[in-house]
């Protein structure tokens, strides 16, 4: 079994190996990098395992212009850049390596099981791996993806400032970004697959009486299309079998989002959703394991938000690692 050491001062020591952490994050988006940047800052030994590529849902995106401190917008790869090196600078290490498994442990610390045969161990974990759109999976979305293809309007929408765009989708949430696109587009066209809507019915009514909006029902999107971005979309009435082409400069689609839990299904607690449920402090039903970002239980996931539950998850976390230190601190002098 991997132990820490333990000096007098309560600084963990670390094997050559460095699989031993004060802090462990699963997920490089910006809530796991933002808890990489404070967890370093407060000296705490951490490592951000990622399964892919680093940046999260910011990867599906070109350019971001809401972010504080850039009124003049910047690349969603820079911003990502920019959140990797504050976070490495204060000495976090990313690791790309997909953690199958969370082993709690009997002294409140635990191991990581990766695809090695010798785990990590750690004595607080962050849980920052985001969640995932849902998909229409038709010829176009994949290659048009930040180049028109779009899951977040409040992201996206000022780019095609007075240009048509379709909204697919029925829920609250594909009414509540197309009454925001229609602030600022020329025409939102709201794509459904049944002429019912599951969004509540103030948003339905205000729709109907947005000037902007129109309404193909019955219909689903067989392709999106263009030559360097967006130019429109197919799509095919479900009653008469009807394919006519919409144009249109941007595509959002709102039909849902899918947290990356699954590798806490049966750990901590998951709404029924499958977000991880957390108080106000990021604290899951385990204690040492917290939640930040698109996979936990909130109403609204920004770039902003990732980070701000980061600095709560990591300060929470900060109390629980001095409690874990402070234990086996005793045992070792007590044997």
């Amino acid at each position: 079994m991997l132990e820490f050491r333990v000096d007098e001062a309560g600084t963990s020591g670390h094997n050559t190996r460095q699989r031993e952490f004060d802090l462990a994050i699963i997920g490089a988006g910006p809530a796991g990098l933002t808890a990489g940047l404070y967890a370093g800052r407060a000296q705490l030994s951490t490592v951000i395992f990622d399964r892919g590529t680093i940046g999260g849902q910011l990867t599906l995106t070109d350019r971001v212009d809401n972010y504080p401190g850039f009124p003049e917008g910047i690349s969603a790869a820079d911003l990502i850049h920019r959140f990797r090196k504050h976070a490495e600078n204060f000495g976090a290490r990313i690791v790309l390596e997909e953690i199958q498994k969370i082993e709690p442990l009997d002294d409140g610390t635990f191991y990581l099981w990766g695809l090695e045969k010798e785990p990590y161990h750690a004595k607080a974990v962050i849980l920052a791996m985001g969640s995932r759109p849902r998909t229409l999976n038709v010829p176009g979305e994949k290659e048009f993806a930040g180049r028109g293809v779009s899951y977040c309007a409040v992201c996206d929408g000022p780019f095609f400032k007075d240009q048509p765009v379709a909204v697919v989708g029925g829920g609250d949430s594909a009414f509540e970004e197309g009454l925001y696109l229609s602030k600022i587009v020329s025409k939102v066209t709201l794509i459904h697959r049944r002429d019912e809507f599951r969004a509540a019915p103030i948003f339905v009514e205000q729709a109907r009486n947005n000037p902007k909006f129109e309404f193909v029902l019955n219909s689903v999107v067989e392709e999106i299309f263009g030559d360097s971005k967006v130019r429109g979309v197919r799509v095919r009435n479900r009653q008469t079998g009807e394919v006519k082409e919409i144009p249109v400069e941007a595509v959002f689609i709102f039909i849902g989002h899918i947290p990356n839990t699954d590798l806490v299904k049966g750990l901590v607690d998951l709404d029924e959703q499958g977000h991880v449920i957390t108080d106000e402090h990021m604290r899951t039903s385990v204690p040492g394991i917290f939640a930040a970002g698109d996979l936990r239980n909130t109403p609204i996931r920004q770039v902003t938000t990732a980070a701000g539950d980061a600095t709560i998850a990591v300060y929470t976390a900060q109390e629980y690692i001095r409690e874990v230190e402070a234990r086996l601190k005793h045992h070792a002098r007590t044997g």
